[in-house]
């Protein structure tokens, strides 16, 4: 039931992080609708309103979402999952709106390790510059 409980937070944040622009691009809504479907929460009845913008969602719910699914010591690999997930999303429409990059940076410096975790840090942004590198290539 927890992994299906961290299932379900993830695609309230991705939801979430679509609307903290204040609007789902029509790349978004189709990325967020695959996802939902993929993971079996298309016609989850607390999914669904906000899947299919019955309701908006507002950023401090997402935030909030955000710290529920990462809770007080998240790991660096919960982190990394996020951002990647994220990151996938946003940059599916060809634009990242300020909000949306204010979000990842949130993520990103919760998951900051500190000197010491340093090879970490530079592994999750590598990571992330692939991901980029890969979406400019397939709209290319």
């Amino acid at each position: 039931m927890v992994a299906d409980s961290k299932v379900k937070n993830l695609v309230k944040i991705l939801i979430g992080a679509a609307w903290i622009d204040g609007k789902i691009q029509p790349e978004e809504r189709q990325c967020l609708r695959e996802i939902a479907q993929a993971k079996g929460l298309a016609n989850d009845p607390e999914i669904k309103p906000w899947l299919y913008e019955l309701v908006a969602v507002k950023p401090n719910e997402c935030y909030t979402w955000l710290q529920e699914y990462l809770g007080d010591r998240p790991s660096l690999e919960d982190c990394e999952n996020l951002i990647e997930a994220i990151s996938g999303l946003i940059y599916s429409d060809g634009d990242v709106a300020i909000d949306e990059a204010n979000l990842l940076t949130k993520v990103q410096d919760i998951a900051k390790p500190d000197e010491s975790n340093q090879s970490a840090h530079t592994v999750l942004l590598k990571q992330i510059q692939q991901l980029y590198r890969r979406w400019v290539e397939v709209q290319n």
